[in-house]
This record gives C-alpha cells, sequence and structure tokens, in this order.
C-alpha cells in the first residue's frame, strides 16, 4: 500500500494528484511558478482543497496562466471575473492576479526568469526537512519571510510568509514530506 503525507485528503482524487505528482517535485517552469504562485494568493483565508476544485476555472479566467497575457487583462476584464462561480471571486485577489503577473514580467527581465530568481533563495538547491509528522511542517520560516518581504518590495500582492512557505513547498524548493510517505525520496534538484 502507498503511504503518503498524513495531511492528503484521500477522498479527493484532485487532493491525492497534487501530492502524488505535484507537491515538493523541484519545478523551474516559469509558467508554472506562476500557477503555483496564484493558487497559494487564492487560498489565503481559505482550503485547499477549495483552490485545487477550482484550479480548472481558473486556468480558464487566466489564459493558462499565460504571464504576459495576465499582465495585460483590463480592470473590465477581472471585474467580468466577479460573476464566474467556478473560481473564487474575491475582487482583490483577482485584481493580485494582474498585478503579480506584472512583477513577474519585471523579474524576468532583472533576473533573466521567476525560475532562477526564486531558486536562487534557496542556493539552486532544494531544501530536505526531516518531518515527522504534519506537526512538524513549519507554516512560515525565516526563508519564507525572507521571499515575502521580497517580493512585497518588488510589488508583488498576497505574498505573506504563511502563503510563501506553502509556495515553496509545492513548488518544490523545499521538500517536507513526512518520513514515511513514499513520495519523500521521489524529488531531486
Amino acid at each position: 500500500m502507498v503511504k503518503r503525507c498524513s495531511w492528503v485528503k484521500l477522498s479527493n482524487p484532485l487532493y491525492v494528484a497534487y501530492h502524488d505528482e505535484e507537491w515538493g517535485r523541484p519545478l523551474h517552469d516559469d509558467q508554472k511558478l506562476f500557477e503555483l504562485l496564484c493558487l497559494e494568493t487564492y487560498q489565503a483565508g481559505l482550503s485547499w482543497e477549495t483552490v485545487l476544485n477550482k484550479r480548472q476555472a481558473f486556468r480558464q479566467a487566466f489564459f493558462q496562466y499565460d504571464i504576459a497575457r495576465v499582465a495585460q487583462m483590463t480592470d473590465k476584464q477581472l471585474e467580468a471575473l466577479l460573476a464566474n462561480a467556478a473560481i473564487i471571486r474575491h475582487r482583490a485577489k483577482l485584481f493580485a492576479t494582474r498585478q503579480n503577473a506584472q512583477a513577474v514580467l519585471k523579474v524576468q527581465k532583472e533576473f533573466g526568469s521567476l525560475d532562477h530568481f526564486l531558486w536562487d533563495f534557496v542556493g539552486g538547491h532544494q531544501q530536505v526537512h526531516k518531518v515527522t509528522t504534519i506537526k512538524d511542517i513549519p507554516t512560515k520560516t525565516d526563508l519564507s519571510e525572507h521571499l515575502s518581504k521580497t517580493l512585497k518590495r518588488l510589488g508583488f500582492s498576497f505574498t505573506g510568509p504563511v502563503a510563501m512557505q506553502s509556495f515553496l513547498q509545492a513548488a518544490g524548493l523545499v521538500n517536507d514530506h513526512e518520513e514515511t510517505c513514499d513520495f519523500k525520496y521521489h524529488q531531486s534538484s
């Protein structure tokens, strides 16, 4: 029998697939990194399951997270999304998606890529932590606080240290799989 981290909701196939195929795996594609960053901003105050269940609708609403297209969205386009019941209809979070896309374009121009910029925070190598139980998984760290402050200085929004800790884990910059999880050592940087 496959062992997974104890936080995985086995009743939801999207949750299981997210854990097994994405969470903690090093990610280096700017568009996918942007998508995960956005998903973490949507989660603020909500469950991750809610976000996962609305992920496909968010992809449709935001052009599959094409950074340049999202950065050019008009206020009218964003306002129209408030009528879309398939997504999380939080005005500030939706407008933050455009703001963060614009900030990503600036990061790409200055640092070459979002990938290079982010992975520089961990020296280019995934940080693997010893996690025995779910209680060992931090909600924020010095790294997530540093990333949060840096992103805010660069014009990002909804990127607090707790959201950024989740992002670091999701994008595989940090590997916080529980030691007993069969997916713990499937990661490589």
